[in-house]
């Protein structure tokens, strides 16, 4: 993926899995939950390369998460 926004990325997806934790979920049992695929999930927390998401399963994360969209991009 060329972006600019790498770090930006790769922080988002730092955050969901921080988030999926705390829950003590596992990435299979989080995918189930936002109707996504493991390798899915594992795409997005991957810290090394970025990987986009759109704003529907955006939606869905931070429901599941249960926190605020705007806690998944806070530094």
């Amino acid at each position: 993926m060329a972006t600019e926004y790498i770090e930006q990325y790769i922080r988002f997806g730092l955050k969901v899995q921080y988030y999926r934790k705390l829950l003590g979920m596992t990435q299979e049992a989080f995918a189930d939950k936002i109707e996504k695929s493991w390798s899915f999930v594992a795409k997005i927390e991957s810290p090394t390369r970025p990987f986009g998401t759109s704003m529907e399963t955006l939606f869905k994360i931070s429901e599941v998460l249960k926190v605020p969209v705007s806690k998944l991009f806070e530094d």
